[in-house]
């Protein structure tokens, strides 16, 4: 199939650099982890990063090194890239008559088909002023496409065409896989706030059970009926977003939870404190979200897992202002290593610093 033809390409197309999307001012953190893990896979490059930009790009003399990284290394596994897309040009002074049809030349030069077309811009307050103008280019560069012979297969796996505005008329034109790469434009998984909801953080576990879990687990450790514990619970969102699923949850915190919440009777609310608490039985999930080192926190986990008291955790590490990446790294080394030689198992790994994160990542750690 002509789909399938084009996907196979995606691996022998010349790019120019790959653009990785990340979260304002964490650009360093993102190009030190993209470095090091391009390495890895015997792709040699070097990243320009923007402080304050919103993105990286990774440049190499290795050509097809940039579609072997592209397509060979895991996108889900890298913490602080959101998106992800190899560039084929750039358009430096789009015709504001016309910004579609040059697009459209390029990429017909490239593939056949695209499974779908992103207009993405950075995630900063001045990439935001592109919001509208996203919005409304999309019918007109799908419409720029079938003229230019290239057709729109989104049940395939045609590469995904992915447009990168810094303005309305600069445009970095990037492929990508999108087996290989987020489901959302800029990798943004936009949730609404619960009105029931104790907090605002409520959000970030609802992202992390959409992202860093698979179905399979999901069906697994979210269970209705099933039991976790919330360490460092108050006021509860958190705990909101397992009882919705029809969870019972011990919420561990000396300060208070929600009376909405409490009064719904999934709840035993125990003050205590998070470190020193011991919990009666194993659980299906341990959810953590306390304000310490990653590394003091990467220990709690660590204590918990190679216990046996929880079949998996989730939790937030809080990085410090220098040297982030390294501190991730480490606090998850710290954990692997440790449950490794207790139980004689891999654990399971998944990190990301979320849409809902700040100066924090999420990770989701099971045995395996």
């Amino acid at each position: 199939m002509a789909a399938e033809t084009a996907i196979t390409g995606l691996s022998a197309l010349r790019f120019t650099a790959l653009l990785v999307q990340c979260r304002a001012g964490f650009e360093n953190d993102c190009a030190a982890e993209l470095t090091e893990r391009a390495a890895a896979e015997n792709v040699w490059g070097y990243c320009k990063a923007q402080p304050g930009a919103g993105f990286v790009e990774y440049f190499s003399e290795d050509g097809p090194g940039l579609a072997r990284a592209l397509t060979q290394l895991p996108m889900r596994t890298l913490v602080f890239a959101r998106q992800w897309a190899g560039v084929v040009d750039i358009i430096e002074d789009l015709p504001q008559a016309d910004r579609a049809t040059p697009i459209a030349e390029i990429v017909a030069a490239q593939v056949t088909h695209v499974s779908g077309v992103f207009i993405e811009y950075p995630d900063t307050n001045t990439g935001k002023q592109l919001s509208a103008f996203s919005r409304k280019f999309q019918r007109p560069i799908e419409a720029a496409l079938a003229r230019a012979g290239v057709q729109l297969a989104p049940e395939t796996d045609a590469p995904r065409l992915q447009l990168f505005f810094t303005d309305s008329s600069r445009v970095r034109v990037a492929l990508a896989d999108p087996g290989n790469s987020a489901g959302w434009p800029m990798g943004i998984l936009r949730l609404k706030m619960p009105r029931q909801a104790p907090s605002r953080s409520t959000l970030k576990l609802d992202e992390a059970l959409k992202r860093l879990f698979t179905e399979e687990e999901r069906a697994q450790l979210l269970r209705p009926g099933g039991h976790a514990v919330d360490l460092g619970a108050a006021p509860g969102g958190w705990t909101w977003q397992l009882t919705e699923r029809g969870m019972f949850v011990t919420a561990i915190d000396n300060g208070p939870m929600d009376a909405t919440l409490m009064a719904g009777g999934r709840v035993e609310h125990l003050r205590s404190d998070a470190f020193t608490y011991r919990p009666a039985r194993a659980v299906d999930l341990l959810v953590c979200d306390i304000v310490d080192k990653p590394a003091r926190v990467a220990g709690l986990m660590a204590d918990w897992l190679e216990r046996g008291w929880c079949r998996a955790a989730v939790f937030n590490l809080k990085l410090p202002m220098r040297k982030r990446y390294a501190a991730v790294r480490d606090a998850l080394a710290l954990i692997a290593e440790r449950v490794g030689e207790k139980t004689g198992r891999s654990p399971a790994i998944a990190c990301k610093q979320l849409y809902h994160d700040r100066e924090e990542v999420t990770a989701l750690v099971r045995l395996a």
